[in-house]
């Protein structure tokens, strides 16, 4: 049996996809938004920014996988990682085939729980848009205590999960990364 998936919007400046599979889709129902006069947003910009304008009341529980966000042209990763930057207040999850990525806000402790069975053990905190002064963790090997991270310096790359629970608390925004094991 083949199986197709039918997305329900397609958004973006439309500049790789070929006509055929945008004329597919369409043909299936799908809306399409062709908003190739912007190129100043990304397409992942510019799908977020739809989410968020879709839903009314946005629920703080609210999560966003974006599947395929990784392992591509580097300049394409790095506007991915701007986008969490840009909508630092919604929880985005960048998601490749061997890591995922994920923005810790500097205004909240954070508590990562750690599925061990499918994440680990690998990790990383890298701090983004500025200097880290301060960033304390538990549940690492090689946990931080009150330790400056900035590029050029120092920044927790090669960690390993140690805990269930892995703790984060820094005075500037984080990135979180962890290895995704195989499911072969």
């Amino acid at each position: 049996m083949l199986w197709i998936y039918k997305p329900d919007v397609i958004r973006g400046d439309m500049d790789s996809i070929r006509t055929e599979v945008l004329e597919f889709y369409a043909k299936q129902g799908t809306k399409i938004f062709d908003e190739s006069e912007d190129q100043d947003t990304t397409d992942l910009h510019k799908c977020v920014a739809y989410i968020l304008q879709s839903i009314p009341n946005q629920e703080s529980n609210l999560c966003i996988l974006v599947a395929g966000a990784l392992g591509g042209r580097f300049d394409h990763e790095i506007g991915n990682i701007n986008v969490l930057c840009r909508f630092s207040t919604t929880r985005i999850i960048l998601l490749s085939d061997d890591c995922l990525i994920h923005l810790l806000p500097r205004t909240h402790h954070h508590e990562i729980l750690i599925h061990s069975s499918v994440e680990g053990p690998h990790c990383g905190l890298i701090p983004i848009g500025m200097p880290s002064g301060s960033t304390t963790t538990t549940g690492l090997q090689w946990d931080l205590s009150d330790t400056e991270m900035k590029f050029g310096g120092l920044i927790s790359t090669s960690n390993i999960v140690k805990e269930e629970k892995v703790t984060v608390q820094s005075d500037s925004d984080l990135l979180w990364t962890i290895s995704l094991k195989s499911q072969n």
